[in-house]
């Protein structure tokens, strides 16, 4: 088991909360604006202070030193401002461990697809939202990448499909995947609750600081389950083979 939560809450914001997270899964958190997910997300990450208790390969969260939970997490805030003016290698390389040599052809692979290689010297703050955010992503996915680090094992994302286009999605899904096949497990929020149903293998459904559901996509993502909280009236159809949740006029 890589993470296990018992009764996790930050007063005020998230209820107690208990489940677990597999290496090579891909988690989503879905809800409601306000829901939790961030909340969630951070105390997760380690960065959110909460009662109950969390393990994280089989030791408690809370153990950790941030150098060791650097070498095996990598997080994905919300928002995050570029830090000054330095050029986008030196803020990947950052991310990198400095004990080993990472992998350069994968190194240079997360660069393509995420068309990142000719920006390579552009300051950060000349950076379009769109660019910003492929940055950061790359940041954390060459942070835990097992074939750049081999401790890499959990990967965690706020919104990571902010501000990108159909195709940047695509270039997130595609490398997301093949780190779920290298073992790694990603844990995102997302809005985008087809998308929630097609590509993750868990969905934790949110609502009011309360984890209200979790299971597989199918079986949480469901009208009867979502309009309610939502408050409004959705539907499921099924298109060329596949679930498609639509609201109601």
């Amino acid at each position: 088991m890589l993470l296990r939560l018992e009764n996790a809450a930050v007063p005020g914001r998230l209820q107690p909360v208990s489940g677990t997270m597999q290496a090579g899964q891909r988690v989503h958190l879905v809800g409601p604006n306000g829901a939790g997910k961030s909340t969630l997300l951070s105390a997760l990450a380690g960065l959110e202070p909460f009662t109950g208790r969390a393990t994280l390969l089989n030791t408690a969260l809370a153990s950790w030193t941030g150098p060791a939970l650097a070498s095996v997490r990598s997080w994905l805030p919300q928002q995050q401002l570029p830090p000054g003016q330095m050029p986008v290698y030196h803020y990947l390389r950052l991310h990198l461990s400095s004990s080993t040599s990472p992998d350069e052809a994968r190194l240079a692979t997360i660069l393509s697809r995420l068309q990142l290689d000719d920006k390579l010297a552009w300051p950060l703050t000349q950076l379009s939202g769109g660019e910003w955010q492929r940055v950061r992503l790359g940041a954390v996915m060459m942070q835990i990448d097992p074939q750049i680090n081999a401790r890499g094992q959990l990967l965690i994302l706020d919104e990571p499909m902010t501000a990108l286009d159909v195709a940047q999605q695509k270039a997130v899904d595609d490398l997301i995947s093949e780190l779920c096949a290298a073992g790694v497990c990603v844990v995102a929020s997302s809005h985008d609750l087809n998308h929630s149903l097609w590509y993750a293998n868990q969905v934790w459904l949110l609502h009011q600081g309360q984890v209200v559901l979790q299971g597989e996509p199918a079986d949480v993502l469901r009208p009867e389950q979502l309009s309610p909280l939502y408050g409004i009236p959705f539907r499921q159809l099924i298109l060329e083979g596949r679930p498609l949740l639509t609201v109601l006029p």
